[in-house]
Order: C-alpha cells, then sequence, then structure tokens
C-alpha cells in the first residue's frame, strides 16, 4: 500500500528491514546500543562489524542511548548507507509513558533522517517484539507520528513501514486507515 502526505511518499510492505534499499533503515537498538534479538541483531549481523564499532564510538563519547532518543551510524554492509538506532520502550501496560517514548523514538528517528540530508527510510515495528508492546496500539502511534511529521516536513521523501509478517501489515495498514485518511 502507497499513500502521499503532502510530498512525502508513504508505504506499507512486508519485507525484511536488512534489505531495504533506501539512504537509512531503523533499528529497534537497546539503550547499549551493541546489538540483541529480534531486528536489532539481524541488522547488527546484516551490516557487519563497521555498525557496532560505530555504536562503540557513539557509546564512547555519548553513553547509553535511552527510550525515544535516536543516533545514526553507517550502514556497513546493508543496502541503505545509514542505520538509525532508536530505543523503543518497553511495554508495561501503558501508564509509564510508554506512548509517548515511543512517539518520540519514531519522531526523533524521522528528524534525525532530515537533518541528514536523507531522502528515504524504512522502519520496523519498533518495540512489538522482545519489549512487548502491543502491536495495534504501536501501529497506531507510528502511523500518526510519521502522518504529522510528513504533513508538516514533506521529507523525507519516502517513508517505508516494513513489515515482517503479513499479519503486521494488516494491523499497520488498518491503523493507517484509521489516523491518516
Amino acid at each position: 500500500m502507497e499513500y502521499l502526505v503532502n510530498q512525502t511518499r508513504i508505504m506499507f510492505i512486508r519485507g525484511d528491514i536488512t534489505a531495504q534499499d533506501t539512504e537509512a533503515i531503523v533499528n529497534a537498538a537497546n539503550s547499549s546500543l551493541l546489538g540483541g534479538g529480534g531486528v536489532d541483531g539481524a541488522i547488527h549481523r546484516a551490516g557487519g562489524p563497521q555498525i557496532l564499532a560505530a555504536c562503540k564510538k557513539i557509546r564512547a563519547t555519548k553513553g547509553l542511548c535511552h527510550p525515544g532518543e535516536a543516533v545514526i551510524t553507517t550502514g556497513g554492509n546493508l543496502p541503505a548507507d545509514h542505520v538509525i538506532h532508536t530505543v523503543g520502550p518497553i511495554w508495561r501496560g501503558g501508564n509509564h509513558g510508554e506512548p509517548d517514548l515511543l512517539s518520540s523514538a519514531y519522531r526523533n528517528s524521522l528528524a534525525l533522517a532530515r537533518e541528514n540530508g536523507l531522502r528515504s527510510i524504512s522502519f520496523p515495528s519498533i518495540s512489538t517484539g522482545a519489549y512487548r508492546y502491543p502491536k495495534e496500539k504501536a501501529a497506531l502511534i507510528a502511523v500518526g507520528v510519521i502522518s504529522a511529521f510528513a504533513a508538516a516536513n514533506g521529507k523525507p521523501e519516502e517513508i517505508r513501514m516494513v513489515l515482517f509478517s503479513d499479519q503486521d501489515l494488516q494491523v499497520y495498514i488498518a491503523a493507517w486507515k484509521k489516523i491518516a485518511l
């Protein structure tokens, strides 16, 4: 599915985040930035040691990356030139600031792409794996932030939501239809 907001093409696709040919992909990272399971582990494995080396440099100067924050590194061996690492919140029932932190993770990733002049970015479903954020709630936040950012900025020119399963894809498309149309 594809939609146009302002001058931004927003796409919802089923696929592998590590195979996206956008200028940046977003990593649903943990605070250490040193790799992990799920999307984080897949990106570090596919991107090679250059990503880990860049993350270690960031850690040495900045320390941990806290929930809602985002940093940018090389894409290493990935088709994408850059990886934007963001830390989503761990779901603890929804009354501990999780919606604001998840919104910040998407918004700060988009702002970092804009600041670096990137024309295209691909997102996974942030916090819905090991961090257990309910997918329907996460999807509404993701599409709300993406839609608002595109409407206000017209950049990046292309934003992809890359979902791993057909079921996840349908959840995000349904959320888009509720929020953005």
